[in-house]
């Protein structure tokens, strides 16, 4: 059997295939692995932004509430594990070397990354007898590798332009790849506000005969000043929650995710309330309004596109005390930089722009004529760690650090951190 060092490195080599849409291959690889998707009931979750929160979220209740749950996420800041977990608990080395394995053994001539890494996560939930799944969708929904189950509930949390080479050049025609995963006679749950898109989504519901329920309609939340909220749902009701995620638009998706839960429990699952609240205190989602360390304060948000870009601004100014802010900001050259540059830029008192270790990654050099439109204290440090250790260098105990753009940059960062108290915590002794 390989190892798990060759295990990375034969994933590695399916990096080149790059993005590609189309069920055909995904299903072909699964019919020969005996479509270990069919053997557990799943919930489906798309979206511009807030998917991951969603699903992070979805799954914790469901552990807690006793179920064996699987998640599949991406993409993956630190190591690839981290994108199949059961219980919250990432995949072993040995078990991916041994689903790699057969994977391999059985795989069509061209399988790209994500659809072996997609075809990974189905057998190893099978071989573990997870009694329900929770996937975030890659990209898009219609013809995304993760839409080859038949979810109990699809979720869709929110819709902006975004990958407008892939998905289409108006929110209508995002809007009709995305609502890709809502099937015939399902239920469909979403947090979309344009009205151009509920329009959309109410049409695709009405054709397929699926049911729509909405945040703000059929969902309704109640913030509270202590920091809780109450939840409004089709038939379930929970007073004075707390989400565990920072930022306000955390709520939302936290209503989908109950929403979401309810539809479960009235599929046969039954979930206690002391699990929903325990489960949604207990959940953890990595680089979402994360903090690192404090004074100076550190913070890492994989915002990669203007609809995360405005959260994360709402969350600077209204969450996160500071003197000065520091902001380390890289991004990937096919993402909407110029606006996210433009909501992002002038909340900063320096801006250090670094490069993702990415191919897709924009140079930093080609990114500072830009940055320069809207902030006039520029700095280009093209390693992120040394970025990271050049903005520690430059903030106070009451500063605040940011580094965003990209989750790729995120993971770098978290990286580079935790070198850092290693090493500090070393010079201690």
């Amino acid at each position: 059997m390989i190892n798990y060092r060759e295990t990375l490195a034969y994933l590695r080599g399916l990096h080149p295939l790059g993005i590609r849409f189309g069920l055909g291959p995904i299903r072909s690889l699964l019919a020969r692995l005996n479509d270990p998707q069919d053997r557990f009931p799943t919930v489906l979750i798309a979206g511009t932004n807030g998917k991951g929160s969603v699903a992070a979220m979805t799954a914790s209740i469901l552990s807690a509430a006793g179920f064996r749950t699987g998640l599949y996420t991406s993409p993956d800041l630190i190591d690839v594990r981290e994108r199949i977990r059961i219980d919250g608990r990432m995949i072993g080395r040995r078990e991916m070397a041994a689903c790699t394995e057969e994977i391999r053994s059985r795989a069509p001539d061209e399988v790209s990354y994500f659809e072996f890494l997609t075809a990974m996560a189905f057998l190893h939930y099978q071989r573990r007898r997870v009694e329900i799944a929770v996937l975030e969708v890659g990209m898009g929904g219609r013809l995304d590798a993760t839409n080859v189950v038949t979810p109990l509930v699809s979720v869709i949390t929110n819709i902006s332009l975004e990958h407008r080479e892939y998905l289409g050049n108006t929110l209508e025609e995002i809007t009709r790849e995305k609502a890709g995963i809502i099937k015939e006679g399902g239920i469909c749950l979403t947090a979309v506000r344009q009205r151009r898109v509920i329009e959309t989504l109410e049409a695709i519901c009405t054709e397929r005969g699926a049911k729509l329920n909405r945040l703000g309609k059929e969902i309704r939340t109640t913030d509270h000043r202590d920091g809780t909220f109450s939840y409004r749902g089709v038939g379930k009701s929970y007073e004075r929650l707390s989400c565990p995620l920072a930022g306000k638009h955390q709520i939302s998706n936290a209503a989908m995710a109950l929403a979401a839960v309810e539809i479960i429990d009235n599929s046969g699952f039954r979930i206690q309330e002391t699990a929903v609240s325990e489960g949604l205190r207990q959940t953890r989602w990595e680089g979402r309004l994360e903090i690192l360390r404090r004074s100076p304060l550190l913070l890492v948000d994989g915002a990669h596109n203007p609809a995360g870009a405005s959260a994360l601004r709402r969350a600077l100014q209204n969450d996160f005390p500071h003197r000065r802010l520091i902001l380390i900001f890289g991004v990937l050259g096919d993402k909407d930089y110029r606006a996210m540059a433009g909501r992002l830029f002038p909340l900063a008192d320096r801006v250090i722009l670094t490069r993702p270790n990415s191919e897709r990654a924009l140079s930093p050099d080609d990114l500072r004529p830009m940055a320069g439109r809207f902030h006039k204290d520029i700095e280009v440090v093209e390693n992120p760690g040394d970025a990271l250790h050049h903005s520690l260098s430059l903030a106070g105990e009451d500063d605040l650090i940011c580094a965003t753009g990209s989750l790729y940059l995120v993971g770098e960062i978290k990286k580079a951190a935790a070198d850092h108290e290693r090493r500090r915590d070393q010079c201690r002794f």
